[in-house]
């Protein structure tokens, strides 16, 4: 899934804005989520209390480990 960050993409409004629309996916959906290691994504706790799923990390240069390079 990829969710549109207008303007700022600090770490708090990517986190706010992506667990508001996972939140609106059914549970089937919400398993648990990879991210990379960018910067925009140090809020990761935020995002798990919000929507009650894990968030797993990429390695270090392996980008091809999150499912969005590979269905994008």
């Amino acid at each position: 899934m990829l969710v549109r960050v207008p303007g700022s993409r600090t770490a708090e409004e990517v986190a706010r804005r992506l667990a508001d629309k996972m939140n609106t996916l059914p549970e089937l959906f919400k398993n648990s989520i990879t991210w990379d290691q960018g910067n925009e994504m140090a809020r990761h706790a935020q995002f798990t209390i919000a929507t009650g799923m894990p968030v797993d990390f990429c390695d270090p240069h392996s980008p091809w480990q999150r499912g969005s390079n590979e269905n994008t």
